[in-house]
């Protein structure tokens, strides 16, 4: 009997001492989230959760993506860009067309518009080159607008009546409707995302997300120490424009509809709160700078009245918390949560020593 709890023991420890090594990994959180998002899609699907928050989540983790795409664009290579709207738009369009006109099956129209982003990524890139800061920002807005007005008039594209997939889309064995009250396409959702968080993750805490961070403190001295300046913009376009058509994609194949007042310069500006609120050199808090831009519109602000007759003034609350952010916290909402934690921290071991001292007396 005491070889047996010996044994029992011994498990116990080697359980947990190899949970706490997964644990310590960093793609651990990513993945537990990604179960617990999951985990909420099989429970709504019982009727225990009412749908509009499943529809709620959703595009905010789609908009997330776009943010991941942001965040190593602005965060990392220092470089601003205000046509995410317009390059979600075209991915959006291009599925639509692809699959509804043309009748290519879903997947293939996917890679499609995949080889469309990298394309018009490397595009965007060389600009960078040329340009950079607040004209940057200009040029990619310009191409925005020429986009957005192509999807308002161009009979491709639906003009101001936009495009609706009538019969609902197919993908990956999943059919996606807008009579569907829980859409499947969730879960294709939350595996993209987990694994658009795992790639980014290893960027960032790669060389060349080291290489970036040096090329937007110091364009010269990158140079001087040998690294691409051609290579790392390109790079950090490719993968923002390529998340930016990935992420419009995703959304006509969620809701099957897309209207051009839906890309407008709003949405880019709101990728960009959403980005520096959080914290521009973290996926957590990009995360959170997500749910609080895009979830808090519509939980909060859509109930209050005057957000309900004016229906654009959420930006001005978004330009407030940029502002404050900016001034009190420029790390983002996220170097608030750690110095919170840190404060915790330094209460509770002063909360240990007294006690220790009331207990044990001093050392002295």
């Amino acid at each position: 009997m005491q070889t047996l709890k010996n044994q029992s023991k011994r498990a116990y420890s080697r359980f947990t001492t190899y949970f706490k090594t997964i644990a310590k990994h960093p793609f651990f959180p990513i993945v537990v989230l990604g179960f617990l998002l999951i985990l909420l899609q099989l429970i709504g699907s019982t009727g225990v959760i009412r749908p509009s928050l499943l529809n709620f989540i959703s595009p905010v983790l789609i908009r997330y993506m776009v943010s991941l795409g942001f965040l190593l664009l602005l965060g990392y290579a220092g470089l601003a860009s205000l046509g995410t709207a317009g390059f979600m738009g075209l991915g959006s369009y291009l599925i639509g067309y692809l699959y509804q006109t043309l009748g290519i099956p879903t997947e293939i129209a996917f890679l499609v518009g995949i080889a469309t982003a990298l394309v018009l990524g490397i595009l965007v890139g060389f600009i960078s080159l040329r340009i950079e800061g607040m004209y940057l920002a200009i040029v990619t807005l310009g191409l925005s607008e020429i986009l957005k007005n192509f999807f308002l008039n161009s009979p491709l594209t639906g003009g101001s009546n936009g495009m609706r997939l009538f019969d609902g889309i197919n993908f990956l064995g999943l059919f996606s409707s807008t009579s569907s009250v829980y859409n499947p396409i969730y879960y294709v959702i939350v595996i993209f995302m987990i694994l658009s968080m795992i790639w980014i993750l290893n960027i960032i805490n790669s060389p060349s997300g080291r290489a970036m961070l040096s090329i937007k403190n110091s364009t010269s001295a990158a140079q001087a120490m040998g690294i691409s300046i051609l290579k790392y913009r390109l790079m950090a376009f490719l993968i923002a424009t390529l998340f930016a058509v990935f992420a419009g994609m995703l959304q006509m194949i969620r809701t099957t509809t897309s209207y051009p007042s839906s890309w407008g310069v709003d949405l880019s500006l709101n990728v960009l709160a959403a980005v520096v609120i959080g914290g521009e050199k973290s996926i957590w808090g990009v995360l959170i700078g997500t749910f609080i831009v895009f979830g808090l519109k519509d939980i909060v602000l859509a109930k209050i009245p005057f957000f309900q007759t004016y229906h654009n003034a959420h930006l001005m609350f978004s330009g407030i918390l940029i502002i404050l952010v900016v001034m009190f916290y420029p790390g983002g909402v996220v170097k608030l949560f750690t110095d919170l934690i840190a404060w915790f921290k330094k209460i509770k071991n002063k909360i240990q020593a007294s006690w220790k001292e009331y207990r044990y007396g001093s050392e002295a």
